[in-house]
């Protein structure tokens, strides 16, 4: 469990579910935040605008009372016939009668009206209503009456009471309101009239305030006195706020509600709104169960996703841990096949090229050992009594010279010479291209000779270039195959061309003949055997060289490299052309 977790894949996992996770928290935080200040700006907004359209239907209510007490303050006839004093109980009766029906064509008016009352400084009083008016003998001491009587002509909102405030039959609930009656001649009150209304549109009006299923509104006059809707208690003064007298709207948000009041500029009241937080919050509520749904669902695509990267990144490393394995333990043939991430295909591709190559150089330093093994047997069986057989080559050059045969002689030379250089071999041994060029001298007067002068020699080769190292029997081996399979049994005058190109960092040393060439069947083959494809000989092998085509490309790319070796070209009936690619920066001393 403990090497589980500290694995790349569950460390990755977590890692990316913790990015996410808290990338996820803070946006959802930062959002809640943001959208709770903007809820309780839009909340303050709209409690502003709706309070302004609730004193906005009071003032239209208010016109339509005020327009309504002034239909009998401002009667000229019924003021005339309530100043008016007579003796006789006919003219008192004919004029009641026609106060009486002018109070009721206004109550008649309208639909809304409870009852209209009209009480005169001398206690007379007028009503109209209900049939069955019983009139509170107290009605003087009350203190509406007394706002009545000190309004001096305005209109006074007394407010929403259950029941009529004269009429002790009447107890059905009212909105009350009056003015004072004056005697416009003299310029002096002469009464009162009390209305009374159906209370529905001020408590609609009132509804209109509310922001929630559980708010709270008011109607409150100057001296304090509270005017509630048909669902709501009457508030504890205590725990409302001071309202402002130097502005008409208040807005203030309370740790548990809001308040919201406006002035009446008409009548001095107050409307109020008292909202708790558990109605402002609803779209909070709901948003904080969205968020919650929305935060689990992307918390398990999180999940998922940082499961996947985790896996996509950690499986190709387990297959590279698992190939790593087999290759500690000697089995260099498997490759590891992968489609991730550019840095793990880099990396599969870098271990891969890795793997190859040392399967290459194990199997190259096998190839390589046995070639040298063959090498050294072919030189041994060369040596075989050395001496001997160059004193005997000397006494026949010197027998030749005597008898005056030089051509003869030289050839004999030459072949010494070939002799002593070609057993003097050793595991490894380097010369220098001057020397490798000078046997090739001694061989090439041989073969020169052989054929009767039908094969033209051209050597180009750069002064600066003499000096650098090379595997001793680099050249012969090639020229030898060029003359043996090319030029010898050619019908027209042979070319053999050896020369250097510079190529950048390489050295390419040109064996160039204008022989027989090769099909391309044959050149495959040859191109098959060098590369390790067909270890079989070559066509163009010499086995009496001791050292094939095949054996030198191997020891070459030992030597320097795969870059370098052999590279051959061929036409049928044009010749062929073989390049030894060397390494320039291989000089003098200088060995790899």
């Amino acid at each position: 469990m403990k090497s589980g977790f500290h694995s790349i894949h569950h460390r990755l996992f977590l890692l990316f579910l913790f990015c996410m996770s808290s990338i996820l928290l803070i946006v959802s935080l930062l959002y809640y935040n943001r959208t709770t200040d903007q809820l309780h700006e839009k909340i303050s907004d709209l409690s502003q605008k709706n309070v302004a359209q609730t004193a906005g239907l009071f003032t239209l209510l208010y016109k339509g009372y005020d327009a309504l007490s002034k239909s009998l303050s401002n009667n000229f006839e019924m003021i005339r016939l309530i100043n008016e004093k007579t003796d006789g109980p006919a003219v008192a009766y004919i004029n009641e009668q026609t106060v009486t029906n002018i109070i009721g064509s206004i109550f008649y008016s309208r639909d809304d009206l409870v009852g209209i009352h009209v009480i005169t400084d001398r206690g007379k009083i007028y009503n109209y209503g209900n049939y069955m008016n019983v009139v509170d003998p107290d009605y003087a001491d009350e203190d509406w009456y007394h706002q009545l009587q000190a309004s001096s002509g305005k209109m006074v909102w007394l407010g929403v009471y259950q029941h009529s405030l004269i009429d002790q039959v009447e107890d059905s609930p009212v909105f009350a309101f009056g003015r004072q009656i004056y005697d416009l001649n003299e310029h002096k009150p002469i009464g009162i009239v009390l209305y009374e209304t159906n209370p529905q549109p001020v408590l609609d009006a009132l509804e209109n305030l509310k922001l929630g299923e559980h708010s709270q509104v008011y109607l409150m006059s100057p001296d304090g006195r509270f005017v509630t809707s048909a669902t709501d208690p009457t508030p504890d003064v205590s725990n409302l706020p001071m309202l402002p007298t130097s502005q008409n709207v208040m807005v203030e948000q309370q740790s548990d509600r809001l308040v919201v009041a406006s002035k009446l500029s008409f009548s001095g009241w107050w409307v109020m709104s008292i909202t708790p937080d558990k109605d402002l919050n609803v779209e909070l509520i709901e948003m904080k169960r969205y968020l919650l749904i929305v935060i689990s669902a992307l918390v398990i695509v999180s999940t998922l996703i940082a499961s996947i990267v985790s896996q996509t990144i950690s499986s190709p490393l387990k297959k590279l841990i698992r190939e790593m394995r087999q290759v500690e333990v000697g089995n260099f043939r498997g490759m590891v096949n992968v489609s991730s991430y550019q840095e793990i295909n880099i990396l599969v591709a870098s271990f891969n090229r890795m793997v190859r190559r040392i399967e290459e150089l194990i199997e190259r330093v096998k190839l390589s050992s046995v070639s040298e093994k063959n090498a050294e047997l072919h030189a041994l069986q060369s040596q075989v009594n050395p001496h001997f057989l160059y004193n005997t080559l000397d006494m026949i050059y010197w027998m030749l010279d005597e008898e005056g045969n030089e051509q003869l002689g030289e050839l004999v030379l030459s072949l010494s010479s070939m002799f002593r250089y070609s057993s003097q071999w050793e595991d490894g041994a380097e010369v220098s291209l001057r020397e490798e060029l000078e046997q090739i001298g001694h061989y090439l007067k041989i073969i020169s000779i052989r054929l009767e002068g039908r094969l033209q020699i051209i050597t180009e080769i750069d002064e600066r270039w003499l000096d650098i190292r090379v595997p001793k029997m680099t050249v012969q081996p090639v020229i030898e195959n060029a003359v043996k399979h090319g030029l010898e049994s050619l019908g027209r005058q042979g070319i053999l061309k050896v020369y250097t190109r510079e190529e950048g960092s390489v050295l390419r040393l040109i064996v160039e003949d204008n022989g027989n060439g090769m099909n391309e069947e044959q050149l495959e083959t040859l191109q098959g055997s060098l590369n390790g494809d067909n270890p079989g000989p070559g066509p163009k092998e010499s086995g009496k060289s001791g050292i094939g085509l095949q054996n030198l490309h191997r020891r070459l790319q030992f030597m320097f490299g795969e870059c370098y070796g052999l590279q051959i070209q061929s036409f049928p009936g044009e010749g062929t052309q073989v390049a030894i690619v060397l390494p320039i920066s291989v000089e003098g001393d200088q060995t790899t």
